[in-house]
């Protein structure tokens, strides 16, 4: 089997597992992630931070956001033709459904510097004990994160996290990884 499909095939096996769980479910574990991820001492130093408007199935950020955006500069994704731009999380009413994949963007100021992110909130359909991660299967955040030299957090379900990810040189590994494990 070649990696494309042990990647094809994780990526199913996760979906899976997602619909198994409810969303009040996702709703207590994301919390738990959150508040493991606000007592990580380069959370707590960081200003400038890039996190995503987590979709149906992953980590729910909304509430993390709408907490920290006063208190840090948090980024978020926007779809611009295959790569993601970061912009400014100012307010919800500031947030417009995206024609690419229907996420909700921000459309606040446009993240030019790179080097002023110090953490960075990544999602991933599977993670491993090696910190790699396997995404969507764009390599949105893969080219991304070849810029950031910021504190690369990966955060997830429990069940996300796998014996292996199969990785390639251009996947980018994370620095930590938070799970719903208590």
């Amino acid at each position: 089997m070649d990696i494309q499909e042990q990647k094809r095939n994780i990526r199913k096996r996760i979906k899976y597992l997602k619909s198994e769980i409810s969303n009040d479910q996702k709703l207590l574990l994301s919390k738990l992630i959150f508040s493991k991820l606000e007592l990580n001492n380069n959370f707590i130093e960081s200003e400038s931070i890039l996190a995503y408007w987590s979709m149906d199935d992953e980590v729910y950020t909304h509430s993390f956001i709408k907490k920290w955006s006063s208190k840090k500069n948090i980024y978020l994704p926007t779809v611009k033709g295959n790569d993601l731009e970061f912009r400014l999380f100012t307010k919800i009413d500031d947030l417009k459904k995206g024609s690419k994949f229907g996420i909700y963007e921000p459309i606040g100021p446009k993240l030019t510097n790179y080097k002023q992110i110090d953490f960075a909130i990544i999602p991933g359909i599977a993670f491993d004990n090696q910190n790699n991660r396997l995404g969507r299967g764009k390599a949105f955040y893969d080219r991304i994160l070849n810029n950031i030299d910021a504190i690369k957090v990966g955060i997830c379900f429990d069940f996300q996290i796998i014996n292996t990810v199969p990785i390639e040189s251009t996947d980018i590994k994370m620095d930590i990884i938070i799970s719903s494990t208590p």
